[in-house]
């Protein structure tokens, strides 16, 4: 795992009164998963032997020792589109296993369609990862390189999209490109709290 740090020469967050809430992106993968909040981002690789509950076991450890701390998580949903790939069953396992982990820790989650992440990140509901991380670097002043680049962008903009709902934007977005949050579910605004 490497961690991209937040660049203090880049525009930053433009911030409203009060804390800001640790708010936790996740783009759950089996095979490198994007974790991201608004001053870091990292990833999680498992060894490519790692298969089946072993390979869950892994992942579920090292995704909770990110989100053990968060106000607000937000996990992208399924892409529907990618149903047909091998592994869909166990990737659902995973999705339902981070949701019950995060239920029972009372840690409040929202979830997030691929297409609205994209569009409110980018611009574009299609938007292609190039085009995400273009996005990061023109907007919210984020540069994302090496193995993990792609999953780590979009763990990140899945955390910028959580800051904005709760009105603690990372970066000013047009209008258009905040209504993709009325397509995202989102938790009970009084269950996120500072911890």
């Amino acid at each position: 795992m490497t961690a991209t740090l937040f660049d203090p020469e880049r525009p930053a967050a433009l911030a409203t009164a009060g804390p800001r809430p640790l708010v936790i992106g996740g783009d759950l993968s089996l095979r490198c998963t994007g974790i991201g909040a608004a001053e870091w981002t990292d990833y999680i690789k498992p060894k490519a032997a790692l298969r089946g509950h072993p390979r869950l076991a892994f992942l579920m450890e090292e995704i909770g020792s990110f989100f053990k701390s968060a106000d607000l998580v937000v996990l992208e949903g399924p892409s529907f589109g990618h149903a047909g790939q091998g592994g869909h069953e166990e990737l659902a396992g995973l999705r339902v296993m981070v949701q019950h982990w995060l239920w029972r820790r009372e840690i409040p989650y929202a979830i997030v369609p691929p297409s609205s992440l994209k569009l409110y990140f980018a611009g574009y509901g299609k938007a292609s990862k190039a085009q995400m991380r273009a996005a990061a670097e023109q907007i919210f002043g984020r540069t994302f390189e090496g193995p993990g680049a792609a999953d780590e962008c979009d763990g990140f903009a899945l955390a910028a999209i959580g800051c904005e709902w709760l009105g603690h934007p990372l970066a000013e977005v047009p209008e258009r490109q905040r209504e993709a949050l009325a397509g995202c579910q989102w938790p009970d605004r009084e269950a996120v709290t500072v911890r």
